[in-house]
């Protein structure tokens, strides 16, 4: 590979342990990061929809990885002292609003205890430059104002999922004021974004998968809250956003990016579910939606300020929402359409379909770093 991303010629070649790779974003990024030639292991549970992302890419063959819990601290500090990692980036949650109401307890501890492990582990490795923590933009106190939510408004949560991601940025800060920086161990970033699209998620409850559920299906699609506003991004942003944070922990000025970042579209990309629906839509098909108020409390508008990622990291999306919903509906037709020619002795494969958009996304990129 010739043209390669100022990010992608630091990670070239590094070691990076990444927790809950298997998972929906995990699999995307560990998709990029071998196709950039980075040295991956992989620590996660198996995945738990049918189809799963990780099979359709061939992750378990790009990416030498353990299936085990991260609430196994054991077993993970074995792991990590094994394979001496430069960075950690840590995936790794229960990341479902609704399945937090139903699993309260297990929420707190993989989200809040199960982060407490991976930065034990890390401190105790010499060879850990960084880690990336990932939470979500649901760690702010949500006050339903007219203005975006920066990295140092309060945080909060009214739900099990959105208190426990809260709880993991607090564990992050003790770790952070404890341990790094002059006390030695490494430094230490959260990436804060959400309402992530892209093909090959499959997750109850969530909009773009419930989507093509009623596509393929033909059933009735109930649509709760058509009228919220969301940072609707592609998994690439996400994926490109933790890259240029890692870089940045391995330079010679980690504590530069040692802080939390908002990873969240412009302003003008703050789309109410209704658009979402509509864009997606126009390049599939539309199914029957019946719009219902759910019964448990949620957010009705958020949105990030994500200029300090923009100014400082130089992180921005080569594509409009509008670009990154059709080629989210892009990469589902295509699934389901080799899925009907496709016997179950040949599983399909979609790694060529992902990495033809990761290819999109990067020569995006290089071009708006051009002008």
């Amino acid at each position: 590979m010739t043209d390669m991303l100022p990010f992608e010629t630091v990670l070239r070649g590094k070691k990076i342990f990444v927790t809950g790779h298997s998972g929906f974003t995990g699999s995307w990024l560990s998709t990029w990061f071998d196709h950039i030639g980075v040295e991956q292991y992989g620590y996660s549970l198996a995945p738990d929809q049918t189809p799963a992302l990780a099979d359709l890419l061939g992750v378990a063959d790009m990416v030498p990885s353990e299936t085990a819990d991260i609430m196994n601290y054991d077993r993970l500090a074995a792991a990590i002292t094994r394979f001496q990692p430069d960075v950690i980036i840590h995936l790794a949650a229960q990341p479902l609003v609704r399945r937090s109401y139903r699993e309260p307890l297990r929420t707190f501890a993989v989200n809040a205890l199960g982060t407490a492990h991976v930065l034990e582990a890390a401190r105790h490795t010499p060879s850990v430059r960084g880690v990336v923590c990932i939470t979500t933009d649901k760690v702010y106190e949500n006050r339903e104002w007219d203005w975006a939510y920066r990295e140092n408004d309060p945080i909060g949560g009214k739900d099990p999922y959105s208190a426990s991601k809260a709880a993991a940025e607090m564990v992050i800060k003790g770790y952070a004021s404890s341990f790094s920086g002059n006390a030695g161990g490494p430094a230490i970033a959260t990436a804060r974004g959400g309402n992530i699209i892209g093909g090959g998620d499959w997750s109850e409850d969530r909009l773009v998968p419930d989507f093509v559920r009623a596509v393929v299906s033909g059933e009735q699609l109930t649509l709760r809250f058509p009228d919220a506003t969301r940072p609707w991004q592609h998994v690439l942003a996400l994926v490109q956003g933790y890259g240029m944070l890692a870089a940045g922990l391995l330079s010679n000025e980690p504590q530069k990016y040692a802080r939390a970042w908002n990873l969240g579209p412009r302003e003008l990309q703050q789309y109410p579910v209704r658009r979402v629906m509509e864009i997606l839509a126009t390049q599939w098909q539309r199914p029957d939606l019946v719009y219902l108020d759910a019964p448990l409390p949620e957010a009705g508008a958020l949105a990030l300020d994500s200029r300090l990622a923009h100014d400082r990291l130089g992180w921005q999306a080569p594509w409009s929402v509008e670009e990154m919903i059709r080629q989210t509906a892009a990469w589902y037709r295509a699934y389901y359409e080799r899925a009907a020619e496709t016997s179950p002795e040949h599983p399909v494969s979609m790694r060529d379909v992902t990495l033809g958009q990761i290819e999109a996304w990067r020569r995006g990129l290089m071009q708006v770093e051009r002008t």
